[in-house]
Protein backbone atom coordinates (compact mmCIF):
# COMPACT_ATOMS: atom_id res chain seq x y z
CA UNK A 1 0.00 0.00 0.00
CA UNK A 2 1.40 3.38 -0.82
CA UNK A 3 2.60 5.75 1.80
CA UNK A 4 0.82 8.71 2.71
CA UNK A 5 2.17 11.98 1.30
CA UNK A 6 4.15 13.12 3.74
CA UNK A 7 5.91 10.01 4.77
CA UNK A 8 6.97 9.11 1.17
CA UNK A 9 8.08 12.66 0.33
CA UNK A 10 10.41 11.74 3.76
CA UNK A 11 11.42 8.58 2.13
CA UNK A 12 12.39 10.17 -1.17
CA UNK A 13 14.15 13.01 0.66
CA UNK A 14 16.23 10.24 3.22
CA UNK A 15 16.98 8.59 -0.07
CA UNK A 16 18.05 11.89 -1.95
CA UNK A 17 20.08 13.02 1.01
CA UNK A 18 21.89 9.54 0.98
CA UNK A 19 21.04 9.20 5.17
CA UNK A 20 20.24 5.62 4.37
CA UNK A 21 16.67 5.16 5.86
CA UNK A 22 15.43 3.45 2.66
CA UNK A 23 17.78 0.81 2.68
CA UNK A 24 20.52 0.15 -0.05
CA UNK A 25 19.49 3.07 -1.96
CA UNK A 26 20.93 5.72 1.08
CA UNK A 27 24.69 4.35 0.10
CA UNK A 28 24.23 5.10 -3.99
CA UNK A 29 23.75 9.28 -3.14
CA UNK A 30 26.06 10.35 -0.37
CA UNK A 31 27.54 12.77 -2.51
CA UNK A 32 23.69 14.57 -3.40
CA UNK A 33 23.75 16.02 0.29
CA UNK A 34 27.67 17.76 -0.24
CA UNK A 35 26.49 19.47 -3.78
CA UNK A 36 27.58 23.11 -2.87
CA UNK A 37 25.00 24.36 -5.72
CA UNK A 38 21.77 23.56 -3.73
CA UNK A 39 21.87 25.68 -0.60
CA UNK A 40 18.33 24.65 0.16
CA UNK A 41 16.39 21.62 -0.53
CA UNK A 42 13.52 19.42 0.20
CA UNK A 43 11.83 20.99 2.93
CA UNK A 44 11.03 24.75 2.03
CA UNK A 45 8.34 26.37 -0.15
CA UNK A 46 11.58 26.73 -2.64
CA UNK A 47 14.36 25.36 -2.76
CA UNK A 48 17.53 27.36 -2.59
CA UNK A 49 20.45 27.13 -5.97
CA UNK A 50 23.78 29.30 -6.36
CA UNK A 51 24.97 28.09 -9.52
CA UNK A 52 28.69 27.12 -9.73
CA UNK A 53 31.38 30.04 -10.18
CA UNK A 54 34.16 29.32 -12.93
CA UNK A 55 37.35 31.03 -12.89
CA UNK A 56 36.84 34.32 -15.11
CA UNK A 57 33.90 33.39 -16.44
CA UNK A 58 30.01 33.74 -15.56
CA UNK A 59 27.59 31.22 -16.40
CA UNK A 60 24.11 31.00 -18.18
CA UNK A 61 21.62 28.39 -16.63
CA UNK A 62 19.20 25.95 -17.99
CA UNK A 63 16.04 24.18 -17.30
CA UNK A 64 14.25 21.95 -19.26
CA UNK A 65 11.32 19.84 -17.96
CA UNK A 66 9.66 16.77 -19.25
CA UNK A 67 6.54 14.58 -18.28
CA UNK A 68 6.34 10.62 -18.18
CA UNK A 69 3.00 9.05 -18.41
CA UNK A 70 2.04 5.97 -18.04
CA UNK A 71 0.33 4.72 -20.59
CA UNK A 72 2.11 7.10 -23.16
CA UNK A 73 6.41 7.05 -22.10
CA UNK A 74 5.82 3.39 -20.47
CA UNK A 75 3.49 0.23 -19.39
CA UNK A 76 3.91 -1.34 -16.75
CA UNK A 77 3.24 -4.50 -17.60
CA UNK A 78 6.13 -3.70 -19.97
CA UNK A 79 8.68 -2.04 -17.67
CA UNK A 80 9.84 -2.45 -14.47
CA UNK A 81 10.15 0.35 -12.22
CA UNK A 82 13.65 0.64 -12.00
CA UNK A 83 13.74 1.38 -15.91
CA UNK A 84 10.62 3.85 -15.62
CA UNK A 85 13.08 5.88 -12.84
CA UNK A 86 16.16 5.83 -15.40
CA UNK A 87 14.40 6.71 -18.30
CA UNK A 88 12.44 9.68 -15.91
CA UNK A 89 15.42 11.39 -15.44
CA UNK A 90 17.09 10.70 -18.86
CA UNK A 91 14.80 13.01 -20.63
CA UNK A 92 15.73 16.25 -18.60
CA UNK A 93 19.68 14.65 -19.15
CA UNK A 94 19.54 14.38 -22.78
CA UNK A 95 18.12 18.03 -22.65
CA UNK A 96 20.67 19.88 -20.93
CA UNK A 97 23.42 17.24 -22.94
CA UNK A 98 21.83 18.58 -26.81
CA UNK A 99 22.95 22.34 -25.01
CA UNK A 100 26.48 21.47 -24.37
CA UNK A 101 25.60 21.83 -20.29
CA UNK A 102 26.53 20.50 -16.98
CA UNK A 103 23.25 18.96 -15.11
CA UNK A 104 23.38 20.61 -11.29
CA UNK A 105 19.74 20.12 -9.79
CA UNK A 106 16.44 18.12 -10.06
CA UNK A 107 12.90 18.42 -9.29
CA UNK A 108 10.02 15.67 -9.40
CA UNK A 109 6.69 16.11 -9.01
CA UNK A 110 5.07 12.36 -8.81
CA UNK A 111 1.47 11.76 -8.95
CA UNK A 112 -0.05 8.21 -8.41
CA UNK A 113 -3.08 6.41 -7.64
CA UNK A 114 -4.35 6.09 -3.98
CA UNK A 115 -3.55 2.17 -4.14
CA UNK A 116 -0.56 1.57 -5.10
CA UNK A 117 2.04 -0.65 -4.22
CA UNK A 118 5.06 1.03 -2.10
CA UNK A 119 7.39 -1.04 -3.74
CA UNK A 120 6.86 0.22 -7.11
CA UNK A 121 7.65 3.81 -5.82
CA UNK A 122 10.90 2.44 -4.28
CA UNK A 123 12.50 0.95 -7.20
CA UNK A 124 11.19 3.69 -9.45
CA UNK A 125 13.02 6.67 -6.79
CA UNK A 126 16.35 4.29 -6.40
CA UNK A 127 17.16 3.79 -10.26
CA UNK A 128 16.55 7.47 -10.64
CA UNK A 129 18.58 8.74 -7.61
CA UNK A 130 21.09 6.60 -8.60
CA UNK A 131 21.00 7.59 -12.30
CA UNK A 132 21.64 11.23 -10.91
CA UNK A 133 24.45 10.12 -8.44
CA UNK A 134 26.47 8.86 -11.12
CA UNK A 135 25.97 12.06 -13.38
CA UNK A 136 27.14 14.58 -10.62
CA UNK A 137 23.90 16.32 -9.68
CA UNK A 138 21.10 16.08 -6.92
CA UNK A 139 17.20 16.45 -6.41
CA UNK A 140 16.72 19.72 -4.84
CA UNK A 141 12.73 19.23 -4.32
CA UNK A 142 9.51 18.62 -5.91
CA UNK A 143 5.96 18.02 -5.30
CA UNK A 144 3.58 14.42 -4.50
CA UNK A 145 -0.15 14.49 -5.40
CA UNK A 146 -2.61 11.68 -5.97
CA UNK A 147 -3.26 10.64 -9.75
CA UNK A 148 -7.36 9.48 -10.25
CA UNK A 149 -5.81 7.20 -12.77
CA UNK A 150 -2.22 6.29 -13.75
CA UNK A 151 1.61 7.29 -12.81
CA UNK A 152 2.16 11.18 -14.28
CA UNK A 153 5.80 11.91 -13.43
CA UNK A 154 7.67 15.64 -14.32
CA UNK A 155 10.97 15.82 -14.27
CA UNK A 156 12.68 19.52 -13.94
CA UNK A 157 16.49 19.53 -14.73
CA UNK A 158 18.63 22.43 -13.79
CA UNK A 159 21.94 23.01 -15.56
CA UNK A 160 24.63 25.26 -16.17
CA UNK A 161 26.59 26.32 -18.63
CA UNK A 162 29.27 29.54 -19.74
CA UNK A 163 27.46 32.52 -20.59
CA UNK A 164 26.26 33.07 -23.84
CA UNK A 165 28.36 29.30 -25.24
CA UNK A 166 24.87 27.03 -25.19
CA UNK A 167 24.85 25.33 -28.60
CA UNK A 168 20.83 26.17 -29.84
CA UNK A 169 19.02 24.29 -32.91
CA UNK A 170 19.63 27.70 -35.00
CA UNK A 171 23.22 28.12 -35.89
CA UNK A 172 23.27 25.39 -38.47
CA UNK A 173 24.64 26.95 -42.18
CA UNK A 174 24.35 25.68 -45.65
CA UNK A 175 27.44 23.66 -46.36
CA UNK A 176 28.02 22.22 -42.44
CA UNK A 177 28.36 18.35 -41.92
CA UNK A 178 25.61 16.67 -40.12
CA UNK A 179 26.64 13.99 -37.24
CA UNK A 180 24.82 11.50 -34.54
CA UNK A 181 26.39 10.05 -31.94
CA UNK A 182 25.91 5.98 -31.45
CA UNK A 183 23.13 4.47 -33.08
CA UNK A 184 19.51 5.12 -33.98
CA UNK A 185 16.34 3.05 -33.79
CA UNK A 186 17.10 0.88 -30.98
CA UNK A 187 14.04 2.16 -28.63
CA UNK A 188 11.29 2.04 -31.03
CA UNK A 189 12.23 -1.70 -32.69
CA UNK A 190 11.98 -2.57 -28.82
CA UNK A 191 8.61 -1.29 -28.71
CA UNK A 192 7.11 -2.70 -31.81
CA UNK A 193 8.48 -6.16 -30.21
CA UNK A 194 6.64 -5.67 -27.11
CA UNK A 195 3.30 -4.68 -29.45
CA UNK A 196 3.76 -7.49 -31.40
CA UNK A 197 3.63 -9.44 -28.48
CA UNK A 198 2.01 -7.86 -25.55
CA UNK A 199 2.02 -10.65 -23.12
CA UNK A 200 5.97 -11.23 -23.66
CA UNK A 201 7.98 -10.04 -21.37
CA UNK A 202 11.37 -8.70 -22.83
CA UNK A 203 15.06 -9.21 -21.27
CA UNK A 204 16.37 -5.29 -20.17
CA UNK A 205 19.63 -6.80 -20.29
CA UNK A 206 19.15 -7.42 -24.00
CA UNK A 207 17.29 -4.31 -25.12
CA UNK A 208 19.38 -1.57 -22.92
CA UNK A 209 18.83 1.17 -25.51
CA UNK A 210 15.38 0.99 -25.28
CA UNK A 211 14.81 0.65 -21.09
CA UNK A 212 18.29 1.55 -19.50
CA UNK A 213 19.82 4.21 -22.43
CA UNK A 214 22.81 6.93 -21.60
CA UNK A 215 22.45 10.81 -21.44
CA UNK A 216 25.47 11.86 -23.80
CA UNK A 217 26.54 14.23 -21.22
CA UNK A 218 30.28 14.13 -21.85
CA UNK A 219 29.96 14.14 -25.67
CA UNK A 220 27.82 17.43 -25.94
CA UNK A 221 30.39 18.83 -23.38
CA UNK A 222 33.26 18.19 -25.42
CA UNK A 223 31.55 19.37 -28.78
CA UNK A 224 30.74 23.12 -26.88
CA UNK A 225 34.29 23.26 -25.23
CA UNK A 226 36.16 22.50 -28.78
CA UNK A 227 33.03 24.88 -30.58
CA UNK A 228 33.30 21.81 -32.50
CA UNK A 229 28.94 21.99 -33.18
CA UNK A 230 27.32 24.78 -34.81
CA UNK A 231 23.71 23.35 -33.68
CA UNK A 232 22.74 20.81 -31.69
CA UNK A 233 19.60 18.19 -30.82
CA UNK A 234 18.96 15.17 -29.00
CA UNK A 235 17.13 12.23 -30.77
CA UNK A 236 14.14 11.95 -28.32
CA UNK A 237 11.54 12.56 -31.24
CA UNK A 238 13.20 10.52 -33.84
CA UNK A 239 15.92 11.39 -36.49
CA UNK A 240 13.32 13.17 -38.70
CA UNK A 241 11.50 15.16 -36.45
CA UNK A 242 14.25 16.17 -34.61
CA UNK A 243 16.58 17.15 -37.94
CA UNK A 244 13.64 19.14 -38.86
CA UNK A 245 13.63 21.04 -35.83
CA UNK A 246 17.09 22.38 -36.43
CA UNK A 247 16.50 23.31 -39.88
CA UNK A 248 13.26 25.06 -39.04
CA UNK A 249 15.13 26.78 -36.74
CA UNK A 250 17.97 27.62 -38.32
CA UNK A 251 16.21 28.49 -41.91
CA UNK A 252 18.05 25.63 -43.76
CA UNK A 253 17.25 22.13 -45.53
CA UNK A 254 19.71 18.93 -45.04
CA UNK A 255 20.19 15.86 -46.87
CA UNK A 256 20.61 12.49 -45.81
CA UNK A 257 22.73 9.45 -46.87
CA UNK A 258 20.58 6.20 -46.02
CA UNK A 259 23.26 3.97 -46.54
CA UNK A 260 25.71 6.02 -43.51
CA UNK A 261 22.94 6.25 -40.98
CA UNK A 262 24.03 3.62 -37.71
CA UNK A 263 21.47 1.14 -36.98
CA UNK A 264 21.15 -0.20 -33.93
CA UNK A 265 21.78 -4.01 -33.17
CA UNK A 266 19.12 -5.53 -30.07
CA UNK A 267 17.59 -8.64 -28.84
CA UNK A 268 19.25 -12.18 -28.66
CA UNK A 269 19.73 -13.46 -30.77
CA UNK A 270 20.96 -9.68 -31.91
CA UNK A 271 19.32 -7.71 -35.17
CA UNK A 272 19.87 -5.03 -36.42
CA UNK A 273 16.87 -2.27 -36.85
CA UNK A 274 14.57 -1.41 -39.53
CA UNK A 275 15.79 1.68 -41.53
CA UNK A 276 12.63 3.22 -40.59
CA UNK A 277 12.82 2.97 -36.92
CA UNK A 278 16.33 4.68 -37.12
CA UNK A 279 14.65 7.17 -39.16
CA UNK A 280 11.64 8.09 -37.32
CA UNK A 281 12.06 6.33 -33.84
CA UNK A 282 12.34 8.37 -30.85
CA UNK A 283 13.72 8.04 -27.32
CA UNK A 284 17.51 6.93 -28.37
CA UNK A 285 18.56 10.07 -26.90
CA UNK A 286 21.78 10.10 -29.22
CA UNK A 287 22.74 13.47 -30.56
CA UNK A 288 22.53 15.10 -33.97
CA UNK A 289 24.84 17.97 -34.81
CA UNK A 290 25.97 20.12 -37.67
CA UNK A 291 29.79 21.08 -37.66
CA UNK A 292 31.47 23.57 -40.47
CA UNK A 293 33.08 22.21 -43.02
CA UNK A 294 36.85 23.53 -42.01
CA UNK A 295 36.15 21.64 -38.55
CA UNK A 296 37.30 17.93 -38.05
CA UNK A 297 35.60 15.12 -36.43
CA UNK A 298 37.02 11.86 -34.82
CA UNK A 299 35.35 8.67 -35.19
CA UNK A 300 34.53 8.47 -31.43
CA UNK A 301 34.33 11.14 -29.17
CA UNK A 302 34.13 9.92 -25.22
CA UNK A 303 34.28 6.53 -26.37
CA UNK A 304 30.56 6.90 -28.20
CA UNK A 305 31.30 6.38 -31.83
CA UNK A 306 30.11 9.46 -34.24
CA UNK A 307 29.15 9.09 -37.76
CA UNK A 308 28.40 11.75 -40.69
CA UNK A 309 25.12 11.20 -42.16
CA UNK A 310 24.58 14.09 -44.39
CA UNK A 311 25.10 17.78 -44.48
CA UNK A 312 22.90 21.01 -44.76
CA UNK A 313 21.65 22.89 -47.83
CA UNK A 314 20.32 26.45 -48.63
CA UNK A 315 16.97 24.78 -48.98
CA UNK A 316 14.46 24.40 -46.57
CA UNK A 317 13.21 20.89 -47.74
CA UNK A 318 15.03 17.00 -46.32
CA UNK A 319 16.15 14.86 -48.59
CA UNK A 320 17.11 11.58 -48.50
CA UNK A 321 19.43 9.79 -50.81
CA UNK A 322 20.05 5.63 -51.24
CA UNK A 323 23.52 4.20 -52.42
CA UNK A 324 22.67 5.40 -55.72
CA UNK A 325 22.35 8.97 -55.31
CA UNK A 326 18.43 8.99 -55.96
CA UNK A 327 16.92 10.78 -53.12
CA UNK A 328 13.37 12.02 -51.85
CA UNK A 329 12.16 14.37 -49.58
CA UNK A 330 11.64 13.18 -45.91
CA UNK A 331 8.48 14.09 -43.64
CA UNK A 332 9.20 14.29 -40.24
CA UNK A 333 7.49 11.23 -38.80
CA UNK A 334 8.79 10.94 -35.65
CA UNK A 335 6.89 11.29 -32.31
CA UNK A 336 4.73 14.24 -31.79
CA UNK A 337 1.61 14.38 -29.68
CA UNK A 338 -1.82 15.13 -30.65
CA UNK A 339 -1.02 14.34 -33.96
CA UNK A 340 -3.18 11.89 -35.65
Amino acid sequence: MLLAEKALIDQIRHMAAGTGKSGSAGAMVRSARLNPAILVGIGDDCAVLRMPPRPNQKTDTLVTTDFTLEGIHFRRDWHPAGSVGHRCLVRGLSDIAAMGGEPVAAFLSLALPRKFPQSWVGLFARSLISLAEKYGLSFAGGDTAESPDGILADIVVVGSVPRGKAVLRSGARAGDRLYVSGELGGSAATVRQMTQKPKRKLNPRHYQRHFFPEPRLELGQILRERNLASAMIDTSDGLSTDLAHICEESGVGAELEAERIPRAVVGKPAWEVALKFALHGGEDYELLFTVPGSKRIPSHIAGVPITQIGHITRGRKIFLRNRAGVGHELEPRGWEHFRS
